[in-house]
């Protein structure tokens, strides 16, 4: 007789390549189930981006169901109680998911597969959204790697990771074992009322640049190994030009697998083994290394999601600074590229990784405003918020994690935009006020002929704001404060 598994999806929002589902299916019958319980994600439950794309996604993935033959229920929480309702309803045998690696999730899902297990149920979980799962990649020494790129080698020196699954055609439905009965419990709700969209409608721009789902991520995965990844080496530092792949969102919500981009790639480029590809291939390839990374560290050290990995960055001199936080998430400091890069995070979801690291090198260093506050506005506001990722990357600007950058390493926000938005256009688009300065202007308006600037229509202080702080004197305060850091090393 055939097994009716519980498909519990989360983080991974596909049919193709889903190991749960191909594992269900394979057994028999399938229910599959996403539960909205962001409380027991606390204190990262999802901001307002990701609630947004969330919805779309869950759309998207109820349809492929329906067209495959076995309908998604949606339910409100809690997690182990809907589950054990959805249990006794189809009288299901197994309970299967694919593993996340937050910490909350993860003490939270060992609780429920220990509670379920004691209920006589079969428990399985997969690696559905790592090329390798963390516990499985460790140190010559059986420990957590903490710097890239020994880490990187430790992933090229293995097998390739396994080839992608087919998603499968057809599913068996399950039904629920008495009809119209008080076991009957768990009918489900719709996905628009889980409310995920926000109260006011700040999504406009999102809804024209993103289509969230599965097919959209295959879409954009095969453009960019049309276009893109033959010249990503090069152009991907460019916030001007559209050099990157814009894949995050879809890998964060699982709508595909790390594997299949890892295999198209291989494929798109000879189908050479990665460890003997070099140029840009590889360097993209890298970018889902540091992905890994990202899971490894959080996982190995899941204090990092709201403490500095250095414990020594604990005693950091932070400012308490509204002013200068609220002016930075506006995009109103009088640092052109860091100004476009907040409005192009508010207005799209989304922001170019160089100019990531730029705003969160003058959050941290010219505001010397703490990285957890970053992190926090980022989680709001990114489509592509990843509990892992946003912790690497905020403790690497603030010279506190690991692989970090060192603290007195501060980017000048001028010279980082003349390098890498030489033309302006980045600026431009995202700081219109400031269009009609030409290129050798357009970086650093406050060094602008007075008359050239009203010339173009600007006034500092009215249409652009003056810069909040001297950079160079903002870099000698933060060198400053890293000297609380540096003497509490000392003996």
């Amino acid at each position: 007789m055939p097994a009716t598994t519980i498909v519990w999806f989360r983080h991974d929002l596909r049919l193709d390549d889903n190991p749960v589902i191909a594992a269900a299916a394979a057994r028999g019958s399938v229910v599959p189930v996403f539960i909205w319980a962001p409380q027991e994600e606390t204190p990262w439950e999802p901001g307002a981006a990701s609630r947004w794309w969330l919805q779309q996604s869950l759309l998207s993935l109820a349809a492929s169901l329906e067209k495959a033959g076995a309908p998604l229920i949606v339910c409100h929480g809690p997690t182990l109680a809907t589950l054990r309702q959805l249990i006794e309803t189809f009288s299901a045998t197994h309970v299967g998911w694919n593993r996340r690696y937050e910490p909350a999730v993860v003490a939270r899902d060992t609780v429920i597969k220990k509670a379920l297990i004691d209920d006589g149920l079969a428990v399985e979980s997969f690696n559905g959204s790592l090329l390798f799962d963390p516990l499985k990649v460790a140190s010559k020494e059986s420990r957590p790697y903490q710097v890239f790129t020994p880490f990187w080698r430790s992933l090229l020196a293995r097998d390739e990771p396994a080839e992608p699954l087919a998603a499968p055609k057809k599913l068996l439905p399950a039904k629920p074992a008495v009809k119209n009965s008080a076991r009957n419990k768990t009918t489900g709700v719709t996905i628009e009322s889980l409310d995920l969209l926000p109260a006011i409608d700040w999504a406009t721009t999102m809804r024209g640049i993103w289509a969230p789902g599965a097919a959209s991520a295959n879409k954009k995965l095969q453009s960019f190994l049309a276009k893109g990844v033959h010249s990503y080496g090069t152009q991907r530092d460019r916030p001007d030009q559209d050099g990157t792949s814009s894949l995050s969102p879809h890998l964060h919500f699982g709508e595909i697998s790390p594997r299949r981009v890892w295999h198209s790639v291989r494929a798109a480029t000879g189908g050479r083994p990665v460890a003997t590809l070099s140029g840009d291939a590889e360097v993209f390839l890298r970018e889902i290394g540091w992905r890994e990374f990202a899971s490894h560290l959080l996982y190995h050290f899941p204090h990092t999601a709201n403490a500095p990995l250095r414990a020594d960055y604990a005693k950091f001199p932070w400012a308490d600074d509204p002013i200068g936080l609220r002016a930075w998430q506006r995009g109103r400091l009088g640092f052109p590229i860091v100004d476009a890069g907040m409005r192009q995070l508010w207005a799209t979801g989304w922001m170019h990784n160089r100019v990531r690291m730029v705003v969160a090198s003058f959050l941290v260093k010219d505001l010397r405003i703490s990285w957890l506050e970053g992190a926090r506005w980022f989680w709001e506001t990114l489509v592509d918020a990843d509990l892992a990722a946003n912790t690497l990357g905020w403790q690497w600007a603030a010279g506190c994690g690991a692989d970090a950058a060192p603290y007195f390493r501060i980017f000048n926000p001028t010279s980082q935009g003349n390098r890498f938005d030489p033309n302006g256009d980045y600026v431009r688009t995202w700081v219109p006020e400031l269009s009609t300065l030409s290129a050798k202007d357009i970086h650093e308006p406050v060094e602008v002929d007075r008359q050239r600037l009203l010339n173009a229509g600007i006034t500092l202080g009215r249409e652009y704001p003056q810069p909040i702080v001297d950079h160079a004197q903002a870099r000698q305060r933060a060198l400053a404060a890293l000297k609380v850091v540096t003497a509490s090393k000392s003996p």
